[in-house]
């Protein structure tokens, strides 16, 4: 297939991008920079110039291929409300484009915005009129289209998507235990959060393009909880930083923006997506992919 990739040179896309072309695809990425342009022309892939803003360079993009992976969203968290809405209209625009046809469209998600504190599976909806986390704007947009025919599959990450080139919530922490002179966690620490390689998830994405079903939803998961408090204790090693615990009131000062991410737990499985897609996780977990100088290096 010829496959229209958003984010296609971003830390998970350029995966999928590496997947997809391995696989015998062929692939046409959405870039903005020449930096990124030349970085994607290298890989074998052909380059779309424009972002996730400019809706008429995403519905071009669309037009010219047989499926859609849209791993792209502004990591911009200062405005996160304006950037999830922002990623919504993207959706729309592409998904605008898919009407009528079965050409597979494959939404990122996120496991985090599913069930707090009990095993999610991937059945399970989350509540789009009134959930208070605003990236279930991408559920919202992807579920209006499936309503409308189009052959959309959700595809939710890991909080912890890990891997060579990580500037996700892990080098977040690894960033405010720098500053902080501390590695901390909240309460005792036993909140889970769920973890995959990019490598285990790029290969999912194309699963998910070849066999997934419309109106389908899949978790990149390969571990189903790993404690927040082992993941602060392998930085809290590795920087020579003391471990401590922070109450909850406590941890709105130290991690800032980041503490609701800090205390979520959010277990989640990925039976059902093995059993359906024959995907299985062969990378490294988690916490000895963390124990590793790339993470510590700068």
């Amino acid at each position: 297939m010829r496959i229209f990739v958003t984010g296609a040179t971003g830390f998970v896309g350029s995966a999928v991008v590496h997947e997809l072309l391995t696989a015998g695809h062929q692939v046409l990425g959405l870039v903005r920079s020449d930096a990124s342009a030349a970085a994607l022309v290298a890989t074998g892939a052909e380059v779309h110039r424009g972002d996730l803003e400019d809706l008429d360079s995403l519905r071009r993009g669309t037009e010219q291929c047989e499926a859609v992976i849209h791993t792209g969203f502004i990591h911009d968290f200062a405005r996160f409300v304006e950037v999830c809405a922002i990623d919504r209209r993207a959706i729309e625009a592409m998904g605008e484009g898919l009407k009528g046809s079965d050409r597979p469209f494959i939404i990122t998600s996120g496991t985090a915005l599913l069930s707090r504190g009990h095993l999610a599976t991937e059945d399970i909806v989350p509540n789009l009129s009134t959930h208070p986390f605003p990236r279930v704007n991408t559920e919202v947009a992807g579920a209006e289209l499936a309503a409308q025919g189009v052959h959309v599959s959700m595809l939710r990450l890991s909080p912890s998507t890990h891997g060579d080139g990580d500037h996700g919530f892990v080098a977040m922490l690894i960033n405010i235990a720098r500053e902080k002179g501390v590695s901390a966690y909240v309460g005792e620490g036993l909140n889970r959060w769920t973890a995959v390689h990019r490598m285990d998830a790029a290969r999912l994405y194309r699963l998910a393009v070849e066999k997934g079903a419309a109106n389908a939803r899949y978790h990149a998961v390969a571990e189903e909880g790993v404690l927040f408090r082992d993941i602060a204790e392998v930085i809290g090693r590795r920087l020579n930083l003391p471990v401590v615990s922070k109450s909850p009131e406590e941890a709105e000062a130290h991690f800032g923006w980041f503490a609701h991410f800090a205390a979520i737990d959010c277990p989640a499985s990925s039976a059902l997506t093995r059993e359906i897609l024959g995907w299985k996780p062969t990378e490294c977990h988690l916490l000895a992919d963390l124990d590793h100088w790339r993470y510590f290096d700068s």
